[in-house]
């Protein structure tokens, strides 16, 4: 059964209205509710009084009216009493600022009160309700990470700190060595003396900050499983786990794919547009958004929060224009979303989130935003074997989070943007209406024809091997730049010709390199069939000397003539392209037509603001079309107005 629903925050209003909205809700079409997440007080006032009894009237009347209730563990926002009486459950800004108590989620991950307190809650939570029917799942705390929650500095996390690079080097001394700290006379004595990267003149050690981040991974996760094992050890047989992912994955200080392991499928938040923006970030980066959360347990998965309203804390963003959400949730299902419950079911009065608007606005009016979800929820709920069914892409996009946090302690480019540079290899794949899995670069690479590899400048062998063995098979690779770069101790290694250990699979040796900005925009010549496409660079260039590789592209200022810009080189079966620089986008348009010619790769040709997706039941092929456009466009013999969307079979 897929599950349509809203959330749903019966507590913001007088007890009164409760039949009548989960009757609203109801008639919408949904058969779901998602409930709880921010209302730990409400469950324990004082300290050990619990008390469910509220939440138990809102699931017996949710249950009268035929819904059932994912839960949320209320972790993500404490009660005022738990931080008067221990305010070391706080955390601290890099500047030593405590977060106060207001706002969400300014608990510290390394805070062993407040782990003890968030487990107390969860596990009576828990407890309470896990012989009740109407409970399918529950989500662990809310949106970790999120608006730099997964970040402190406070000396609890400093100590800890300490103690996980005891753990892992055998001595201060291997440290020392591995960190490089002879430079500047940074060498410590003992594990003690190890700064957190707090600010400080110019900048601190680069495997110091990364260590950092990855021991903030380790805090978020650590927290995440704890709460996890605990719901897991006292659920129903009948109950789930999940948790919610949001936005900007790519920014934030933990591992996701690693943070969401022991649960039973990802959530995820999908937002196009928020406070502040004038229009919604573009399809391609939304679509990438739904191929990351598939890969993350390598599952179709669930969307818990739906943008249907305008949203903003302080500033409010873009309104949805007619159909335009409801063409959002259409993506979202193409790429492998099973179930979805928008946000929210009504825009609160008060409180920090007035001018999030939601399905019915605060004057209460069933007006043009619910009957566009109850559209959609009438027309979807016939497809449900095909929303639950599997998505194989031939294409995968690689991401290392160990790399992300590199280029984050030294970016080398000051308007470099590793969002930006994924998307970059990813766009001109989905601009040809091709699945695409975005997945971690630990993961098998036997079942794909392309493997998109974008500035991974820190690199292992055993990914450099693994690349090697894809491609000698006859598996293509697509490198951009500044690829092999580093270790994984994040340092540059010594006598080491780049693109270090992708050389030979590259078969182009990186002379030298320079630093660009997005708007030195430097002219490049195209070679053979790349002669008649134009071409240019930003960003960042790597002077590129062939060895065995072929000029795609090559320099035209005046001394670097001689260099090549992008490459091709034939490894075994396969063949490998390296991108030196940030690649304009009808160069990679052609390099994607090739690729996916010579590979079979099924494409779907459309007009350029129409998203085809094809998905399959058994034998049978349904084509999902998403009109991103304010104007009328066609595929085929399909017309679509703005923002419309359908499913056909075909």
């Amino acid at each position: 059964m897929t599950y349509l629903g809203v959330d749903y925050y019966p507590e913001h209003w007088p007890e009164q209205m409760i039949d009548e909205d989960l009757q609203g809700i109801k008639d919408m079409g949904a058969n779901i509710i998602r409930i709880g997440e921010f209302a730990w007080h409400l469950m324990e006032k004082e300290e050990g009084a619990f008390d469910f009894s509220y939440f138990d009237r809102v699931i017996d009347k949710a249950k009268q009216h035929g819904l059932d209730v994912m839960f949320g563990t209320p972790t993500a926002t404490f009660p005022a009493w738990l931080a008067q009486k221990h305010p070391s459950i706080l955390s601290e800004n890099e500047n030593g600022n405590t977060r106060v108590f207001g706002g969400r989620r300014q608990y510290c991950f390394n805070s062993d009160k407040y782990r003890q307190y968030a487990a107390g809650i969860t596990e009576k939570l828990v407890q309470h309700y896990k012989n009740e029917e109407a409970i399918v799942s529950w989500q662990i705390d809310n949106e970790f990470g999120h608006e730099g929650s997964d970040m402190c500095y406070c000396d609890q996390c400093h100590g800890d700190f300490h103690q996980y690079l005891e753990n892992k080097y055998e001595s201060v001394d291997q440290l020392n060595d591995e960190w490089g700290t002879i430079f500047w006379g940074q060498t410590y004595n003992d594990f003690s003396e190890i700064p957190i990267p707090k600010p400080t003149v110019t900048t601190h050690n680069p495997t110091l900050k990364l260590e950092w981040a990855r021991f903030r991974s380790a805090s978020v996760n650590g927290f995440t499983h704890q709460m996890t094992a605990i719901v897991n050890e006292h659920k129903g047989s009948h109950q789930t786990v999940t948790t919610n992912v949001s936005g900007g994955f790519f920014d934030k200080w933990f591992d996701h794919e690693e943070n969401v392991k022991p649960m039973d499928f990802v959530s995820y938040d999908n937002y196009p547009v928020w406070g502040g923006l004038e229009k919604p970030i573009p399809p391609e980066a939304i679509a990438m958004t739904h191929d990351f959360n598939r890969g993350l347990l390598d599952q179709n998965y669930w969307i818990v929060e739906e943008l249907m309203g305008a949203q903003g804390h302080d500033v409010i963003g873009y309104l949805p224009r007619p159909n335009q959400a409801k063409m959002w949730s259409y993506q979202a299902f193409a790429h492998g979303c099973s179930n979805m419950l928008y946000f929210r079911w009504r825009g609160m009065t008060k409180g920090a989130e007035q001018f999030c608007y939601g399905v019915v606005d605060h004057d209460n009016v069933y007006g043009r935003k619910y009957k566009e979800v109850q559209s959609l929820f009438s027309e979807i709920k016939e497809y449900d074997e095909l929303l639950n069914a599997e998505i194989k892409s031939d294409v995968a996009v690689l991401y290392d989070y160990d790399n992300i946090w590199s280029w984050r302690s030294q970016i080398q480019s000051k308007d470099f943007d590793f969002n930006e540079e994924l998307l970059r290899l990813y766009r001109p794949f989905y601009r040809k209406n091709t699945n695409i899995d975005v997945i971690p670069a630990s993961r098998d690479l036997s079942t794909y024809k392309v493997v998109l590899v974008p500035v991974m400048q820190l690199m292992d062998d055993a990914l450099a091997s693994r690349l090697r063995t894809f491609a000698e098979e006859g598996g293509t690779v697509i490198f951009s730049y500044r690829a092999g770069l580093k270790g994984k101790d994040n340092n540059i290694r010594l006598g080491e010709v780049l693109p270090g250990p992708v050389r030979d699979l590259i078969g182009a040796r990186v002379e030298e390199i320079e630093s660009l900005t997005a708007a030195h925009q430097l002219e490049l010549q195209g070679e053979g069939a790349f002669a008649e496409v134009p071409a240019h660079i930003s960003v960042w260039r790597d002077l590129l000397v062939p060895e065995q590789a072929e000029t795609l592209y090559s320099y035209q200022d005046q001394f670097y003539k001689e260099y090549a810009a992008v490459t091709k080189n034939t490894f075994g079966k396969g063949n490998v392209y390296y991108v030196g620089g940030g690649l304009s986008e009808e160069a990679l348009e052609k390099i994607a037509a090739d690729v996916t010619s010579d590979c079979g790769i099924e494409t779907i040709e459309s007009e350029r603001d129409v998203e085809v997706y094809r998905r399959h039941i058994g034998g049978d092929s349904y084509l999902f079309l998403m009109n991103h456009s304010d104007k009328e466009k066609s595929y085929g013999n399909e017309k679509l107005g703005p923002f419309e969307s359908r499913i056909v079979k075909g």
